[in-house]
This record gives structure tokens, sequence and C-alpha cells, in this order.
């Protein structure tokens, strides 16, 4: 049998259904590549203890015949999830030491499920950032290497430490939040599969807020099959949660285990053939094509007029949102508090050592945008803005049921390359960020390598709550593509 950290998420899940493998097993066997692979800095906390016990009580369910859908399957939790009696930072040094007295509801709902927490993965400090290299916890390596080339290269943000944990094989499956891209971008660059749910389907109640109006959690997984197993779980109305929707959980693993795509549309935006795309991108998109051609798909060109104006209005949208949300961290509720003179210079030293660079800039941008004189002249545009790339998508969906697109620009590039020019990184994002600006659901698949061996995805984006027939279209992309990659090592 094959090692138990080599299997997939369903493939650990039929294991110990046919108790060939006991969940307190699994979890020893994934806690001992925690270990092993602990240079790539992938997690912030680890935590063993209450992963032996979340296991020993998952095999007692199993001996009750009580197994719920992900019953001992270990997972890794972005640690922006607050997660009772375990530290809760967002990779911050304002919130280090941090430890929430209530749960998230995503994180409740996978515990319900059965699953098992090993830790809490490092990210870019407060998920700004498309490298995880901001965290004040350090960067994360991605496990993968350029051929011929030692280089640390970028598992990709904000998300990488989620991505790196499962390229790595130290967890089946993890859970991120994407606000740009923050799954998908670094599901590419680490050759896993990334989902962002629908904005909406995935309480974001006890997940620490960046961008409101665009946070939405969601999974990743090696195979299109477990990040459906993931969301279902993770899926579902939250009272708590003003902006949950109230819909019923659709089946998504049945979605994903059905790849027959005959008669499916995949819409071809002309748009996203732009400038500054490695070609070998371009080429595997165009491959892309052709596979789900040959599936049975009929593929038909579409415009997104205003993709271009996507990245310039979600870099005012986000920041100003960021603004308002971070303004709570003050030094007097809770996290850190650097003493001052008076209660004016306490708020500043606090937040000017408790807030890395990176999240500073944000600040600055989200509070000129939204002050007075300027408010007009920036906000209410880049919401303008918002709405015309909403709609279309919307007019593009009335001649296609799903949309195939690159994930992000480039393949991993080494730490410390680009990182000295913010716009630079920013367009990391040019893929992702339409979608999130109109909520849409969107899914990175792992589908070729570039000349240096690097992986490179495919984004699939849905409509609204159609996770479904994109969950299908990714399948017949995953099988179509066969990729295989695995990194060096690992």
């Amino acid at each position: 049998m094959a090692a138990l950290t080599d299997l997939t998420l369903a493939g650990l899940k039929a294991t110990m259904d046919k108790k060939e493998a006991s969940a307190a097993e699994v979890a020893e066997a994934h806690l001992g590549k925690l270990e092993e692979h602990r240079a790539l800095n992938a997690f912030i906390t680890e935590t063993p203890d209450r992963a032996r016990d979340m296991a020993k009580a998952s095999d007692a369910r199993r001996a009750r015949g009580e197994a719920g859908l992900l019953d001992g399957i270990p997972l890794a939790i972005k640690d922006l999830f607050c997660t009772e009696g375990v530290q809760t930072t967002a990779a911050s040094h304002i919130l280090e030491g941090f430890v929430p007295p209530y749960e998230s509801t995503v994180t409740a709902n996978l515990w319900k499920a059965g699953a098992v927490m090993v830790g809490k993965t490092n990210l870019d400090e407060f998920a700004m950032g498309s490298s995880n290299m901001t965290s004040y916890f350090g960067g994360v390596e991605n496990p993968w290497k350029r051929r011929g080339d030692n280089r640390k290269l970028v598992p990709g943000g904000s998300s990488g430490g989620s991505a790196a944990a499962v390229a790595a094989y130290m967890v089946p499956g993890s859970t991120g939040t994407d606000t740009g891209g923050s799954i998908r971008q670094p599901a590419a660059f680490c050759g896993v599969v990334g989902l962002k749910p629908t904005y909406g389907r995935c309480s974001r109640w006890g997940v620490v807020a960046f961008a409101s109006s665009l946070d939405q959690p969601g999974p990743f997984a090696r195979t299109v099959e477990d990040s459906a197993l993931l969301l279902q779980a993770m899926a579902g109305h939250d009272p708590k949660d003003s902006t949950s929707a109230p819909l019923a959980v659709p089946d998504f693993a049945a979605a994903a285990r059905n790849p027959d795509i005959k008669g499916l549309r995949v819409g071809i935006p002309k748009e996203y053939r732009v400038d500054g795309t490695m070609p070998e991108i371009v080429a595997l998109w165009d491959k892309g094509v052709e596979m789900l051609k040959a599936a049975g798909a009929t593929p038909v060109e579409v415009s997104l007029p205003h993709t271009k104006y996507a990245l310039p209005a979600y870099y005012i949208v986000a920041p100003a949102e960021c603004s308002s949300n971070l303004a709570r961290y003050d030094g007097v509720r809770f996290g850190l508090r650097v003493p001052g003179k008076d209660l004016i210079e306490m708020y500043q030293n606090t937040r000017g050592a408790g807030f890395g660079k990176e999240v500073r800039r944000r600040i600055m941008i989200g509070t000129y945008v939204l002050s007075a004189g300027y408010y007009d002249a920036y906000y209410r545009k880049a919401q303008q803005i918002r709405a015309l790339i909403a709609r279309d998508f919307r007019q593009a969906f009335e001649k296609c049921d799903v949309l195939l697109t690159p994930t992000a620009p480039t393949a991993a590039f080494a730490a410390g390359e680009k990182m000295d020019d913010p716009v630079t990184m920013y367009l990391n994002d040019m893929f992702t960020i339409p979608a999130s600006m109109a909520g849409l659901p969107g899914i990175s698949v792992p589908a070729g390598v570039d000349r240096d061996g690097l992986p490179l995805g495919l984004q699939l984006i849905g409509r609204a709550f159609d996770e479904e027939t994109m969950l299908k279209a990714a399948a017949a992309l995953e099988k179509a593509a066969a990729f295989s990659g695995r990194a060096a090592g690992y």
C-alpha cells in the first residue's frame, strides 16, 4: 500500500473506511511530514497534541458507525481563521499571542465533519501580498525548484503556507482565503488545486478581515474531487454572517466525480491575452482549450471589456476596506501594545511597530481614497467600475457556461525577485482579480510545467453559485491534463 501521506483526501477516507488504517495512524504519518519539512516555514503554529486528540475521537466515532464526511482527515488551517484556544496571528506582530475564545464558522464546520487540525499555516500579513514574503514570521518556501537552480521560490500568496503544505504532502488538504487571488495564484505556483467559492458560499465569521466585500474562504487539495469534498464540509448558511447566502449546499463531490462536459460551452475571454504573460502560459491556455474541446466542450470567444480596469479598481476598493477593518488594532483591546506618553502616541507606537511595510502601505492608500475630496474621485469610481465588471461577466455567461483563463501570468519566482516593486507584485493577480470583483467562483487546476519544470495552472470561472458546473469542467481538465508533477524530495 502507498504511504499514508501519498494518498489523496478521498484515498485516505476510503482507507480508513476499510479499516486499513486508523485516524491516529494517519495523524502520526502527517505530523512526521510536518517535522520533516519544517524548513519550508509553512506553519506558524503546529498543534500535534490537538491533532492526536482529534484523531482519537475520530477513531471512536468510526467504531460507533458515526463517521462524518471528513472523519480522520488531517488539515492545515490558514492562520487567518480564529481557532478556539489556539493562537491566531494573521501573520502579524500586532496579533502575536492572540488566542481566540471562539471558533470560526468554517473551521467549526470542518471539525463537525470529523477533520483533524495539525496546525495553523503561514501567510502574507493580514492576507496582503502575492508571495507570502510579507509575514512577520518569515517567508514560506515553495517545495518546487527550477530545474538546475537551487534558489528558493515563493509559494504565492497570500495563502502560501496552505498551498505549500499540500504540495509538500504534509496534509492532503488545507484552508485558505481568497480576496483577489490568494487561493488560486498560490495553487498555480505550487502545482495543487485551489478553489475560491462564490462570495457568500462560505461564512466569513471568525475569519480575520482584510476586505470584507471580497474575502472568501476556500480549500486547497491535490485533486478536484478532494477540493469539492472540502468545500462541501466548509460551506453553508451562517446567520452570524450577513453576507452568507441562505442556500442549501449541493453535492459538490458528485459533480467533481462527473467529468462529462459534452455540449458545455467554454468561454475564452479575448481580453486575457495581455502583455507580460509567459509565452508558455499562453501556449498552455491554448492547449487547455483543445483538451476541453476534445472532451466534448465547445469553445466560444467572449468579451470582458472592463477587464483592464479590474486591477486598478481592486487596489482602490481592497485598501479602502482594509484601512477601515484594521482600525480596530489599536493596542487597547487585544494584541500588541507599545506604551506612549499619551493615548495618541500609544496608538502610533503600537500600529507603527505592529504592522509591516505592505500593510502600512495599503492602510495609507485606503485612508487616502476614502478621505474628503477624494472619495468620489477614487472609491466611488472604483465601485462603478466594479459594477461594470460584474455586468461583463453576466453578459459573457449568456454565451457560455464556464470561462477558461490562465491563473497567473508567470510561474513561481525566486524569493527576492520583484519584491522591490509593489506594482509588479500586484500584477500577479491580473487574471484572478476580475472574478473576485464580481464575486464569482474560480478554481485553479495544475495543467502543465514550464521549461524549468515548474507547475503552471489554468483557471476556470463559473456563474455565481454554480460551483457544480465549474467543478465538472475542472475535473475534465484535470483528467485531460493528467498532471502528475511532484516537487523533488517531497
